[in-house]
């Protein structure tokens, strides 16, 4: 049986109980409305593996990650396939980190996991909300080959 103790489950320095974080990590894993290559699905998981290998402490914000009060849900069951259902959950999902008075975070996944989310925040913060996107484009087209969740 190989050994999981060395491997890592959580984004590095993100592993307070979730009643005591403020801040909320979790992975959206869908990429099946991808118009390119998918994959996307992965990015959750790879962070966090891949987090291991840097700092908790930026000496540039002279601040450690492991001081703040971060939980890492890991990834959310998302079905392959589905856009709406997969957007729905997301919003649950944070509808609820949000009702519990803390900060969603949202890391993998293709663009329409972006709705659900967003739905979410603009339900709790109505006008005054403000996204910020990291990504190439903003994939603001009504739909996609007559898809409107793509």
């Amino acid at each position: 049986m190989f050994d999981t103790a060395f491997l890592s489950k959580n984004f590095i320095g993100c592993d307070c109980a979730y009643d005591d974080a403020d801040i909320v990590l979790f992975g959206s894993p869908f990429d099946s409305t991808a118009s390119n290559k998918p994959g996307t699905r992965f990015a959750g998981a790879c962070i966090r593996a891949e987090s291991i290998g840097i700092e908790t402490y930026s000496p540039y914000l002279e601040r450690d990650i492991s001081d703040l009060n971060i939980c890492d849900l890991g990834e959310l069951d998302l079905p392959f396939g589905n856009a709406s259902a997969a957007v729905e959950i997301i919003h649950y999902c944070v509808a609820q980190i949000l009702r519990d008075g803390k900060f969603p975070v949202m890391v993998g996944g293709e663009h329409s996991v972006t709705l659900g989310a967003v739905r979410a925040a603009y339900d709790k913060h109505g006008g005054d909300l403000c996204v910020v996107q990291f990504d190439a484009h903003a994939d603001l087209r009504n739909d996609y080959l007559g898809e409107p969740l793509s």
